[in-house]
């Protein structure tokens, strides 16, 4: 990724924060095993501070979308705050094969690691930390050559356990497209996942900074499959 790619990839900024649009298949971070991270190119993110952003939270890897940056100590401790109490609104989009017979609902299963051989995989645990999802449905299709449901959700994560989405939506019947790990997919298929929206509660005396990421071109085909109409987004100015 270049400086000017990562820059282009920029959806807000102010004094405290920015949050960037993560592309799908990138690490956040630099994992155990090395290799390229989107860490690697927040130095194009200083904007004239003399240190690069960092993470205020995390994306998997093979999730694409909305990713908050603290631009320094101060705010990105003010950001950690926000987001391990639940304050940050974060609503995800996926396209998920089958789907609920409802319009909206609510999954609460526990999760848990799955062994200590699988890394971050994770499960259904009943002795396993809280785990809360609201979701809704947006939109329903089936595949043209196949037949086959597909359902596209909101999906609002209440609290923030590792692989949460995935794990709750394969649990109840209906699991993200693409997802190889806890889903049908084969390796390599695109996870059809996207972070659409932050809501930010930073400043007291402000409403909330509310953020959009724009779907990514790998999810285009199965939206539009459930009834989505490509949207038209203003430049970042």
């Amino acid at each position: 990724m270049s400086p000017e790619e990562m820059v282009s990839r920029l959806l807000y900024r102010d004094a405290l924060m920015l949050v960037i649009d993560k592309p799908a298949g990138l690490a956040v971070h630099r994992g155990p095993k090395g290799g390229a991270s989107l860490e690697d190119f927040f130095d194009a993110l200083r904007f004239g501070l003399p240190r690069p952003p960092s993470l205020a939270h995390r994306l998997d890897r093979d999730t694409s979308g909305c990713l908050a940056l603290g631009r320094h100590r101060k705010a990105l401790a003010e950001l950690g705050r926000l987001f391990r109490s639940g304050a940050v609104g974060k609503t995800y989009w996926a396209v998920v094969e089958g789907g609920p017979a409802e319009d909206s609902g609510h999954i609460a299963l526990a999760l848990g690691r799955k062994d200590v051989t699988r890394g971050w995989w994770m499960k259904v645990d009943p002795d396993g930390q809280p785990a809360v999802t609201d979701w809704r449905v947006l939109g329903r299709g089936a595949n043209s050559s196949s037949g086959a449901k597909s359902t596209w959700l909101a999906l609002e994560p209440l609290t923030g356990r590792t692989h949460q989405l995935r794990v709750h939506c394969a649990a109840v019947g209906w699991p993200i497209m693409g997802d190889a790990v806890y889903g049908n997919a084969e390796r390599g298929a695109a996870l059809q996942l996207h972070a659409r929206e932050l809501v930010v509660p930073l400043y007291r005396k402000r409403d909330p900074i509310r953020v959009t990421a724009p779907v990514p071109a790998h999810m285009v085909a199965q939206l539009k499959a459930c009834g989505w109409v490509e949207e038209v987004r203003e430049p970042v100015v």
